[in-house]
């Protein structure tokens, strides 16, 4: 069979691809476990490119229909993870941007998925910022309601509606994941608003200061990386009858503040003996303002009842960073 995967030259995208790779095989639309023939992975960049054979890389926009329809369109025995977007604190600023990639590109993938033959499975990376508004509960379920506060939230909601219609109109087999912040995302700070979530942990192991643009006592939802992408295969591979008219989990995770990271971090150089960085004050309003309209705390048991992975405890989610990006770090 064949897999599409977009954003696969990204944190998740790629390590989803090594991982869809190692694996070997999915189900296919039969129902079966079929072998993964070829791999295709859609990005604007790639800065780490795949080496295996099996695989093809597409630099290109998922607002361009004609790069989706080339890619996609007509595709046979095709899996597709579309992971591809603009981040939070970019769509605030660039809102026919946000428009245009996240709800047009996603409409772009769901009309070529739509038009593969054999009705493929459709795993879309969806965010817990699609909740928001006064009447949000603590924790967040997925029976609340989506009032996002978020130009990114509500391309993500629009989305994950797309998502259930096109699964109701019988033109795919829909399943929307919808993440909490991810933990920890290697590299330099990035214009998402949740981008402190991984830069708290990130710069101090990397005996750097971490500038903190929200308060210390603020709560958030997060989740390893790894468990995200076990995630991801974990959703396709649910047999379509467990799954219901609502095909949008949200996924399991921690909520952690950034004094509790500090802690942890702390408990982690005793042990290690790491030079750690700073965690310095940086109040950033507008960074705040946007953490505000999200939810502080998610309930993931529906997720969980499908057999999706709950994530492991955080000081684990930091070892593992440790063990797949240590090398470039002060250790």
């Amino acid at each position: 069979m064949k897999v599409i995967i977009t954003g696969g030259g990204g944190f998740l995208g790629s390590q989803l691809a090594t991982k869809i790779l190692d694996k070997g095989t999915l189900t296919g639309p039969s129902g079966k476990q079929e072998p993964i023939e070829n791999m295709v992975l859609i990005d604007a960049r790639f800065s780490v490119p795949q080496s295996d054979d099996r695989v093809q890389e597409i630099t290109g926009d998922i607002s361009d229909r004609d790069v989706i329809d080339s890619t996609i369109g007509g595709s046979t025995n095709v899996s597709i993870f579309h992971l591809a977007s603009m981040v939070s604190g970019e769509c605030e600023e660039l809102y026919d941007d946000a428009l245009r990639v996240n709800l047009d590109g996603g409409r772009n993938v769901f009309e070529a998925a739509r038009a593969a033959a054999g009705r493929p499975r459709v795993v879309f990376a969806s965010s817990i910022a699609s909740f928001g508004g006064a009447a949000m509960p603590t924790p967040v379920s997925d029976l609340a309601k989506q009032t996002s506060q978020t130009t990114y939230g509500m391309t993500k909601a629009m989305c994950e509606l797309l998502v259930n219609d096109h699964t109701r109109k019988g033109h795919f087999d829909g399943r929307s994941a919808r993440l909490p912040t991810v933990i920890i995302r290697p590299g330099k700070p990035n214009a998402a608003a949740s981008s402190w979530a991984s830069g708290m942990f990130r710069e101090p192991l990397n005996g750097e200061t971490c500038e903190l643009p929200v308060h210390r006592d603020q709560p958030h939802p997060m989740t390893g990386f790894r468990t995200v992408v076990n995630s991801f295969i974990a959703l396709h591979e649910v047999p379509e009858e467990r799954l219901g008219d609502d095909r949008a989990y949200g996924l399991p995770a921690h909520r952690i503040t950034p004094t509790l990271a500090e802690q942890v971090l702390r408990e982690l150089s005793e042990e290690k003996n790491l030079e750690l960085g700073q965690i310095a004050d940086a109040f950033d309003s507008r960074i705040q303002s946007i953490v505000n309209t999200w939810p502080t705390a998610v309930d993931g048991t529906r997720a969980v009842a499908l057999g999706l992975p709950e994530p492991p405890p955080l000081k684990q989610i930091v070892e593992q960073y440790l063990e797949t990006h240590g090398e470039k770090h002060q250790i």
